[in-house]
């Protein structure tokens, strides 16, 4: 699809007004001169990219696309400018940003200037989102090269249409540098996805709706909070609580997701759920384990970093959801630096200037639980609990066998009644162990409730507390 094609197509109809301005004079030799002509009259085009604003759903948004039958989209000194121009403005204007590239890269015939022109969209881009505006990628068929490297990688969510070639080489430069053809089926959209690489592979036919949907979690505004929910009193013996939590079929983080959120927009990756999502009206960028994959490993918690990252950039709560049964215990976990990533991740959340909340959904073991935990505000499910190691290992330590794991985990206080008491948790879900779906919406109405709250905090002040809490944690 052409450029404009593609704009007109996602726009609501009539709303399109371009911005290209004059093009600055670039040194030519008479080649490249004929080859410019050609392009113009060839597209109707005076470059290889096109820019200006529209409405998305009624939403206003700024757009820059590349036309790829212009001298194969390549970016050169007067595309680089037109586009980092662009970007300013949908900066000093507060506007979301919608890129769509469709480029070989870097034009060859203008050389190293414009190879630097990635650096300076790339400028650009930054401030943009250093401002907490939204920047959205759609990579088209093909992006490649140095747009590839630079602002087509950038996105706080980045799309890819199916089929999509997408690479840092170019499959025909590749086999002519090595004399043998690149591997077929790693530059796709397809396998970027499946490696946690680009967010979603969304249809052009569908792409408006998709980005409907996450405008409207990133533009909505908090709604007011119902009362606190009376305090519960629970005396299931931990243990029980402990085998609850282990019972197939409990409901998880999907379920959460399913019941309770509306706007869902899943994000990248498998290892960990990541999703733009609304709770009571209440938007947030939600990362949580599933009880149903595999044990977290460095992986699993980088995308969590990521999902950390992407609140902080939109200026959004972080909802985080704990239902593990441990970090991932192999060698592959030890090389790939999973003890570094868990003090990564406390360290974001300790400092993470958006507003934060933990639910402890389930099972809550060890450092892979912990690195999920700190936040303004912490909710438990009834039968949720959060220990060092699971009651069994506990028990291997102190009696040297398995059998007294019940009597440790109520030793241990960790049932959630218990780190209610102890100033861990601020509140408890009651749970119905016969409704599965009970304790999903139980939990999204308070979240709903908590993150009204937060959103409406004095953030300095939501920080303070935030440190103050864990530096008394226990005394």
């Amino acid at each position: 699809m052409r450029a404009r094609e593609l704009i007109h197509t996602l726009l609501d109809e009539g709303t399109f007004r371009c911005w290209d301005g004059p093009l600055p004079d670039v040194r030519t030799s008479s080649g490249y001169a004929t080859e410019l002509a050609a392009a113009r009259e060839r597209t109707g085009l005076d470059e290889s990219v096109t820019t200006g604003e529209g409405r998305l759903l009624g939403a206003r948004v700024a757009v820059m696309a590349c036309e790829f039958a212009f001298l194969g989209g390549s970016i050169g000194v007067a595309a680089g400018e037109r586009l980092t121009a662009a970007v300013e403005r949908a900066t000093a204007e507060r506007l979301p940003l919608l890129a769509l590239p469709a480029s070989g890269g870097t034009r060859m015939q203008e050389g190293t200037t414009a190879f630097l022109q990635m650096v300076k969209i790339t400028a650009a881009v930054a401030a943009h989102k250093a401002a907490h505006l939204p920047y959205l990628v759609y990579l088209r068929h093909p992006t490649t090269g140095g747009v590839f490297a630079s602002w087509g990688s950038l996105g706080h969510l980045t799309l890819a249409e199916p089929g999509a070639l997408i690479g840092f080489l170019g499959p025909r430069v590749y086999e002519a540098l090595h004399d043998t053809p690149f591997p077929k089926d790693v530059q796709t959209a397809e396998n970027l996805h499946a490696h946690g690489l680009i967010d979603a592979v969304v249809p052009v036919s569908g792409l408006a709706r998709f980005l409907g949907t996450v405008l409207s979690v990133l533009n909505a505004r908090a709604r007011p909070g119902s009362e606190e929910a009376p305090a519960m009193v629970d005396e299931t013996p931990a243990w029980d609580s402990v085998l609850e939590s282990r019972r197939p079929g409990r409901a998880g983080v999907r379920d959460l997701l399913r019941v309770a959120a509306t706007d869902v927009v899943r994000l990248r990756g498998t290892q960990t759920v990541t999703a733009l999502a609304r709770f009571g009206g209440n938007p947030c960028v939600l990362v949580g384990q599933d009880r149903d994959g595999p044990a977290p490993g460095p992986g699993a918690l980088r995308l969590a970093r990521h999902g950390m990252r992407l609140a902080a950039d939109l200026k959004l709560p972080l909802v985080t959801v704990i239902d593990t049964p441990g970090a991932e215990l192999s060698q592959r976990a030890e090389e790939g630096g999973l003890a570094s990533e868990i003090a990564l991740c406390l360290t974001d959340l300790i400092t993470l200037p958006a507003p934060t909340l933990s639910l402890l959904l389930g099972q809550g073991t060890g450092g892979a639980a912990l690195a999920l935990l700190p936040a303004d505000r912490v909710l438990a499910a009834q039968h949720a609990w959060l220990s060092p190691l699971p009651p069994e290992g506990a028990s291997a330590i102190v009696h040297r066998g398995t059998l007294h794991a019940p009597e440790l985990a109520a030793a241990q206080r960790i049932r959630a009644s218990d780190l209610r008491a102890d100033g861990i948790v601020d509140d408890v879900v009651p749970e119905d162990p016969h409704d599965r779906d009970q304790i999903s919406r139980a939990a999204g109405r308070a979240l709903a409730r908590e993150l009204a709250h937060l959103i409406a905090a004095d953030g300095e002040q939501r920080l303070r507390l935030r440190r103050r809490r864990y530096r008394h944690v226990g005394l």
